[in-house]
């Protein structure tokens, strides 16, 4: 569904990724962890079509995007959760949720009562002013937004920042049933221990290139994955 190949990012005269290769097959979950600053975001702003790659090839459903305005890819079925959630503060829940639906010119119903059954939560907050949301409802909300438009493939970026443990387990249990409900997800995540028990397949990024891949019981069971990132 989107492959990545020979990718180079710079940030001015800063080379922030150098030379990536990865590819997301449809139905996966694929994550990519690191450390902060290894470049996670940087790749999935560059997806989006936030930021255009100086060299190399980004391909999402056969076609060549490497150089595609973000507001275009929307409409190919490409939605990007972005880091610290980025939601509208001062609309109500429901009024972020038809942003999120624009490119359809109107929320139908039967899309928000399907964001409504992944998360009961918002529901009871439709009209709440979504500034005044917890940390937690924030992140659905925006996960909820980016549904809205239908997506092919969901990118998430840092989904679980900042949130106590047990909203943690919730919104990686919601991941696991937009997968089964047949989302493809990209998955950015620094809790490598959550990441890694859902991926498919997952990337290690580190100064900007991958330097381990394989499914997410290799990586969970690496030695190398266990002393950077799992605390073993």
């Amino acid at each position: 569904m989107l492959k990545i190949e020979d990718m180079h990012v710079f940030y001015g005269a800063i080379h922030a990724i150098k030379g990536v290769s990865f590819e997301v097959g449809e139905g996966e979950i694929v994550a990519l962890i690191g450390a902060n600053g290894a470049g996670k975001s940087t790749i999935l702003k560059t997806v989006s079509g936030l930021m255009h790659p100086r060299s190399g090839y980004i391909t999402f459903l056969g076609e060549d995007i490497s150089h595609t305005d973000a507001y275009k890819l929307l409409r190919t079925g490409l939605a990007h959760v972005p880091e610290g959630r980025r939601i509208f503060l001062q609309m109500t829940v429901q009024e972020n949720l038809e942003m999120g639906a624009y490119i359809h010119k109107q929320a139908a119903q039967e899309d928000l009562e399907k964001v409504f059954a992944y998360f009961p939560r918002l529901k009871e907050r439709r009209k709440q002013i979504a500034g005044t949301l917890s940390g937690g409802e924030q992140q659905m909300l925006a996960m909820s937004r980016a549904l809205m438009s239908h997506p092919k493939l969901m990118m998430l970026d840092e989904p679980s920042m900042g949130l106590a443990p047990i909203l943690v387990d919730q919104i990686f249990a919601i991941i696991k049933q937009l997968h089964a409900a047949g989302t493809t997800i990209l998955l950015v995540e620094q809790n490598a221990r959550k990441a890694l028990q859902i991926a498919d397949r997952a990337y290690v990024l580190e100064t900007g290139k991958i330097t381990l891949s394989g499914t997410g019981a290799e990586l969970a069971s690496s030695d190398a994955v266990k002393k950077a990132y799992l605390g073993g």
